[in-house]
């Protein structure tokens, strides 16, 4: 088992976990889209621009997808995570147009034991992702159950 796994106890309320840099190039927003969402803005530069999104533009479900991702290398891949029971709201902001650099951060906002499966603890997390101009382009915030210290780690194939 790597010694930096991180387990519940490591995700107490404040902490702060960095996310990306991602940079978003017009293929891979082209690519998303041809695949789970071909709309026109997300399909080509042209009819990005003529939108109100004003370019090229990522689908909100492709930053949500980069978020995830962003999560999983920052602290996800090396946790007790068991998965998460679902997303308490996701909010796209700003338009993330062909070009942007993604960064961001997890904020731990709760942390508590399961009730059912004192093995468990359950950690509530804010997702910020902001472009190069540091603006707002997507948040969330969701629970994740993540293995105590205590219940072992079901992941120790690592």
């Amino acid at each position: 088992m790597p010694e930096d796994r991180l387990y519940f106890e490591d995700f107490t309320p404040g902490v702060s976990l960095a996310l990306g840099p991602k940079h978003v190039t017009a293929e891979e927003i082209i690519s998303f889209a041809r695949e789970f969402d071909p709309q026109p803005m997300h399909l080509s530069e042209e009819d990005g621009k003529a939108s109100l999104l004003g370019g090229l533009a990522a689908s909100g479900w492709h930053t949500a997808s980069m978020l995830m991702r962003m999560m999983c290398d920052s602290y996800i891949l090396r946790s007790s995570c068991q998965g998460a029971p679902g997303i308490e709201f996701v909010e796209w902001k700003k338009p993330v147009l062909a070009g942007d650099t993604l960064q961001g951060r997890s904020i731990v906002e709760e942390a508590r034991i399961s009730r059912s499966r004192p093995q468990l603890g359950i950690v509530t997390f804010r997702h910020e992702l902001e472009n190069q101009a540091g603006e707002l382009v997507c948040a969330c915030r969701n629970a994740v159950m993540m293995r105590t210290k205590a219940g072992g780690d079901a992941n120790a194939h690592a």
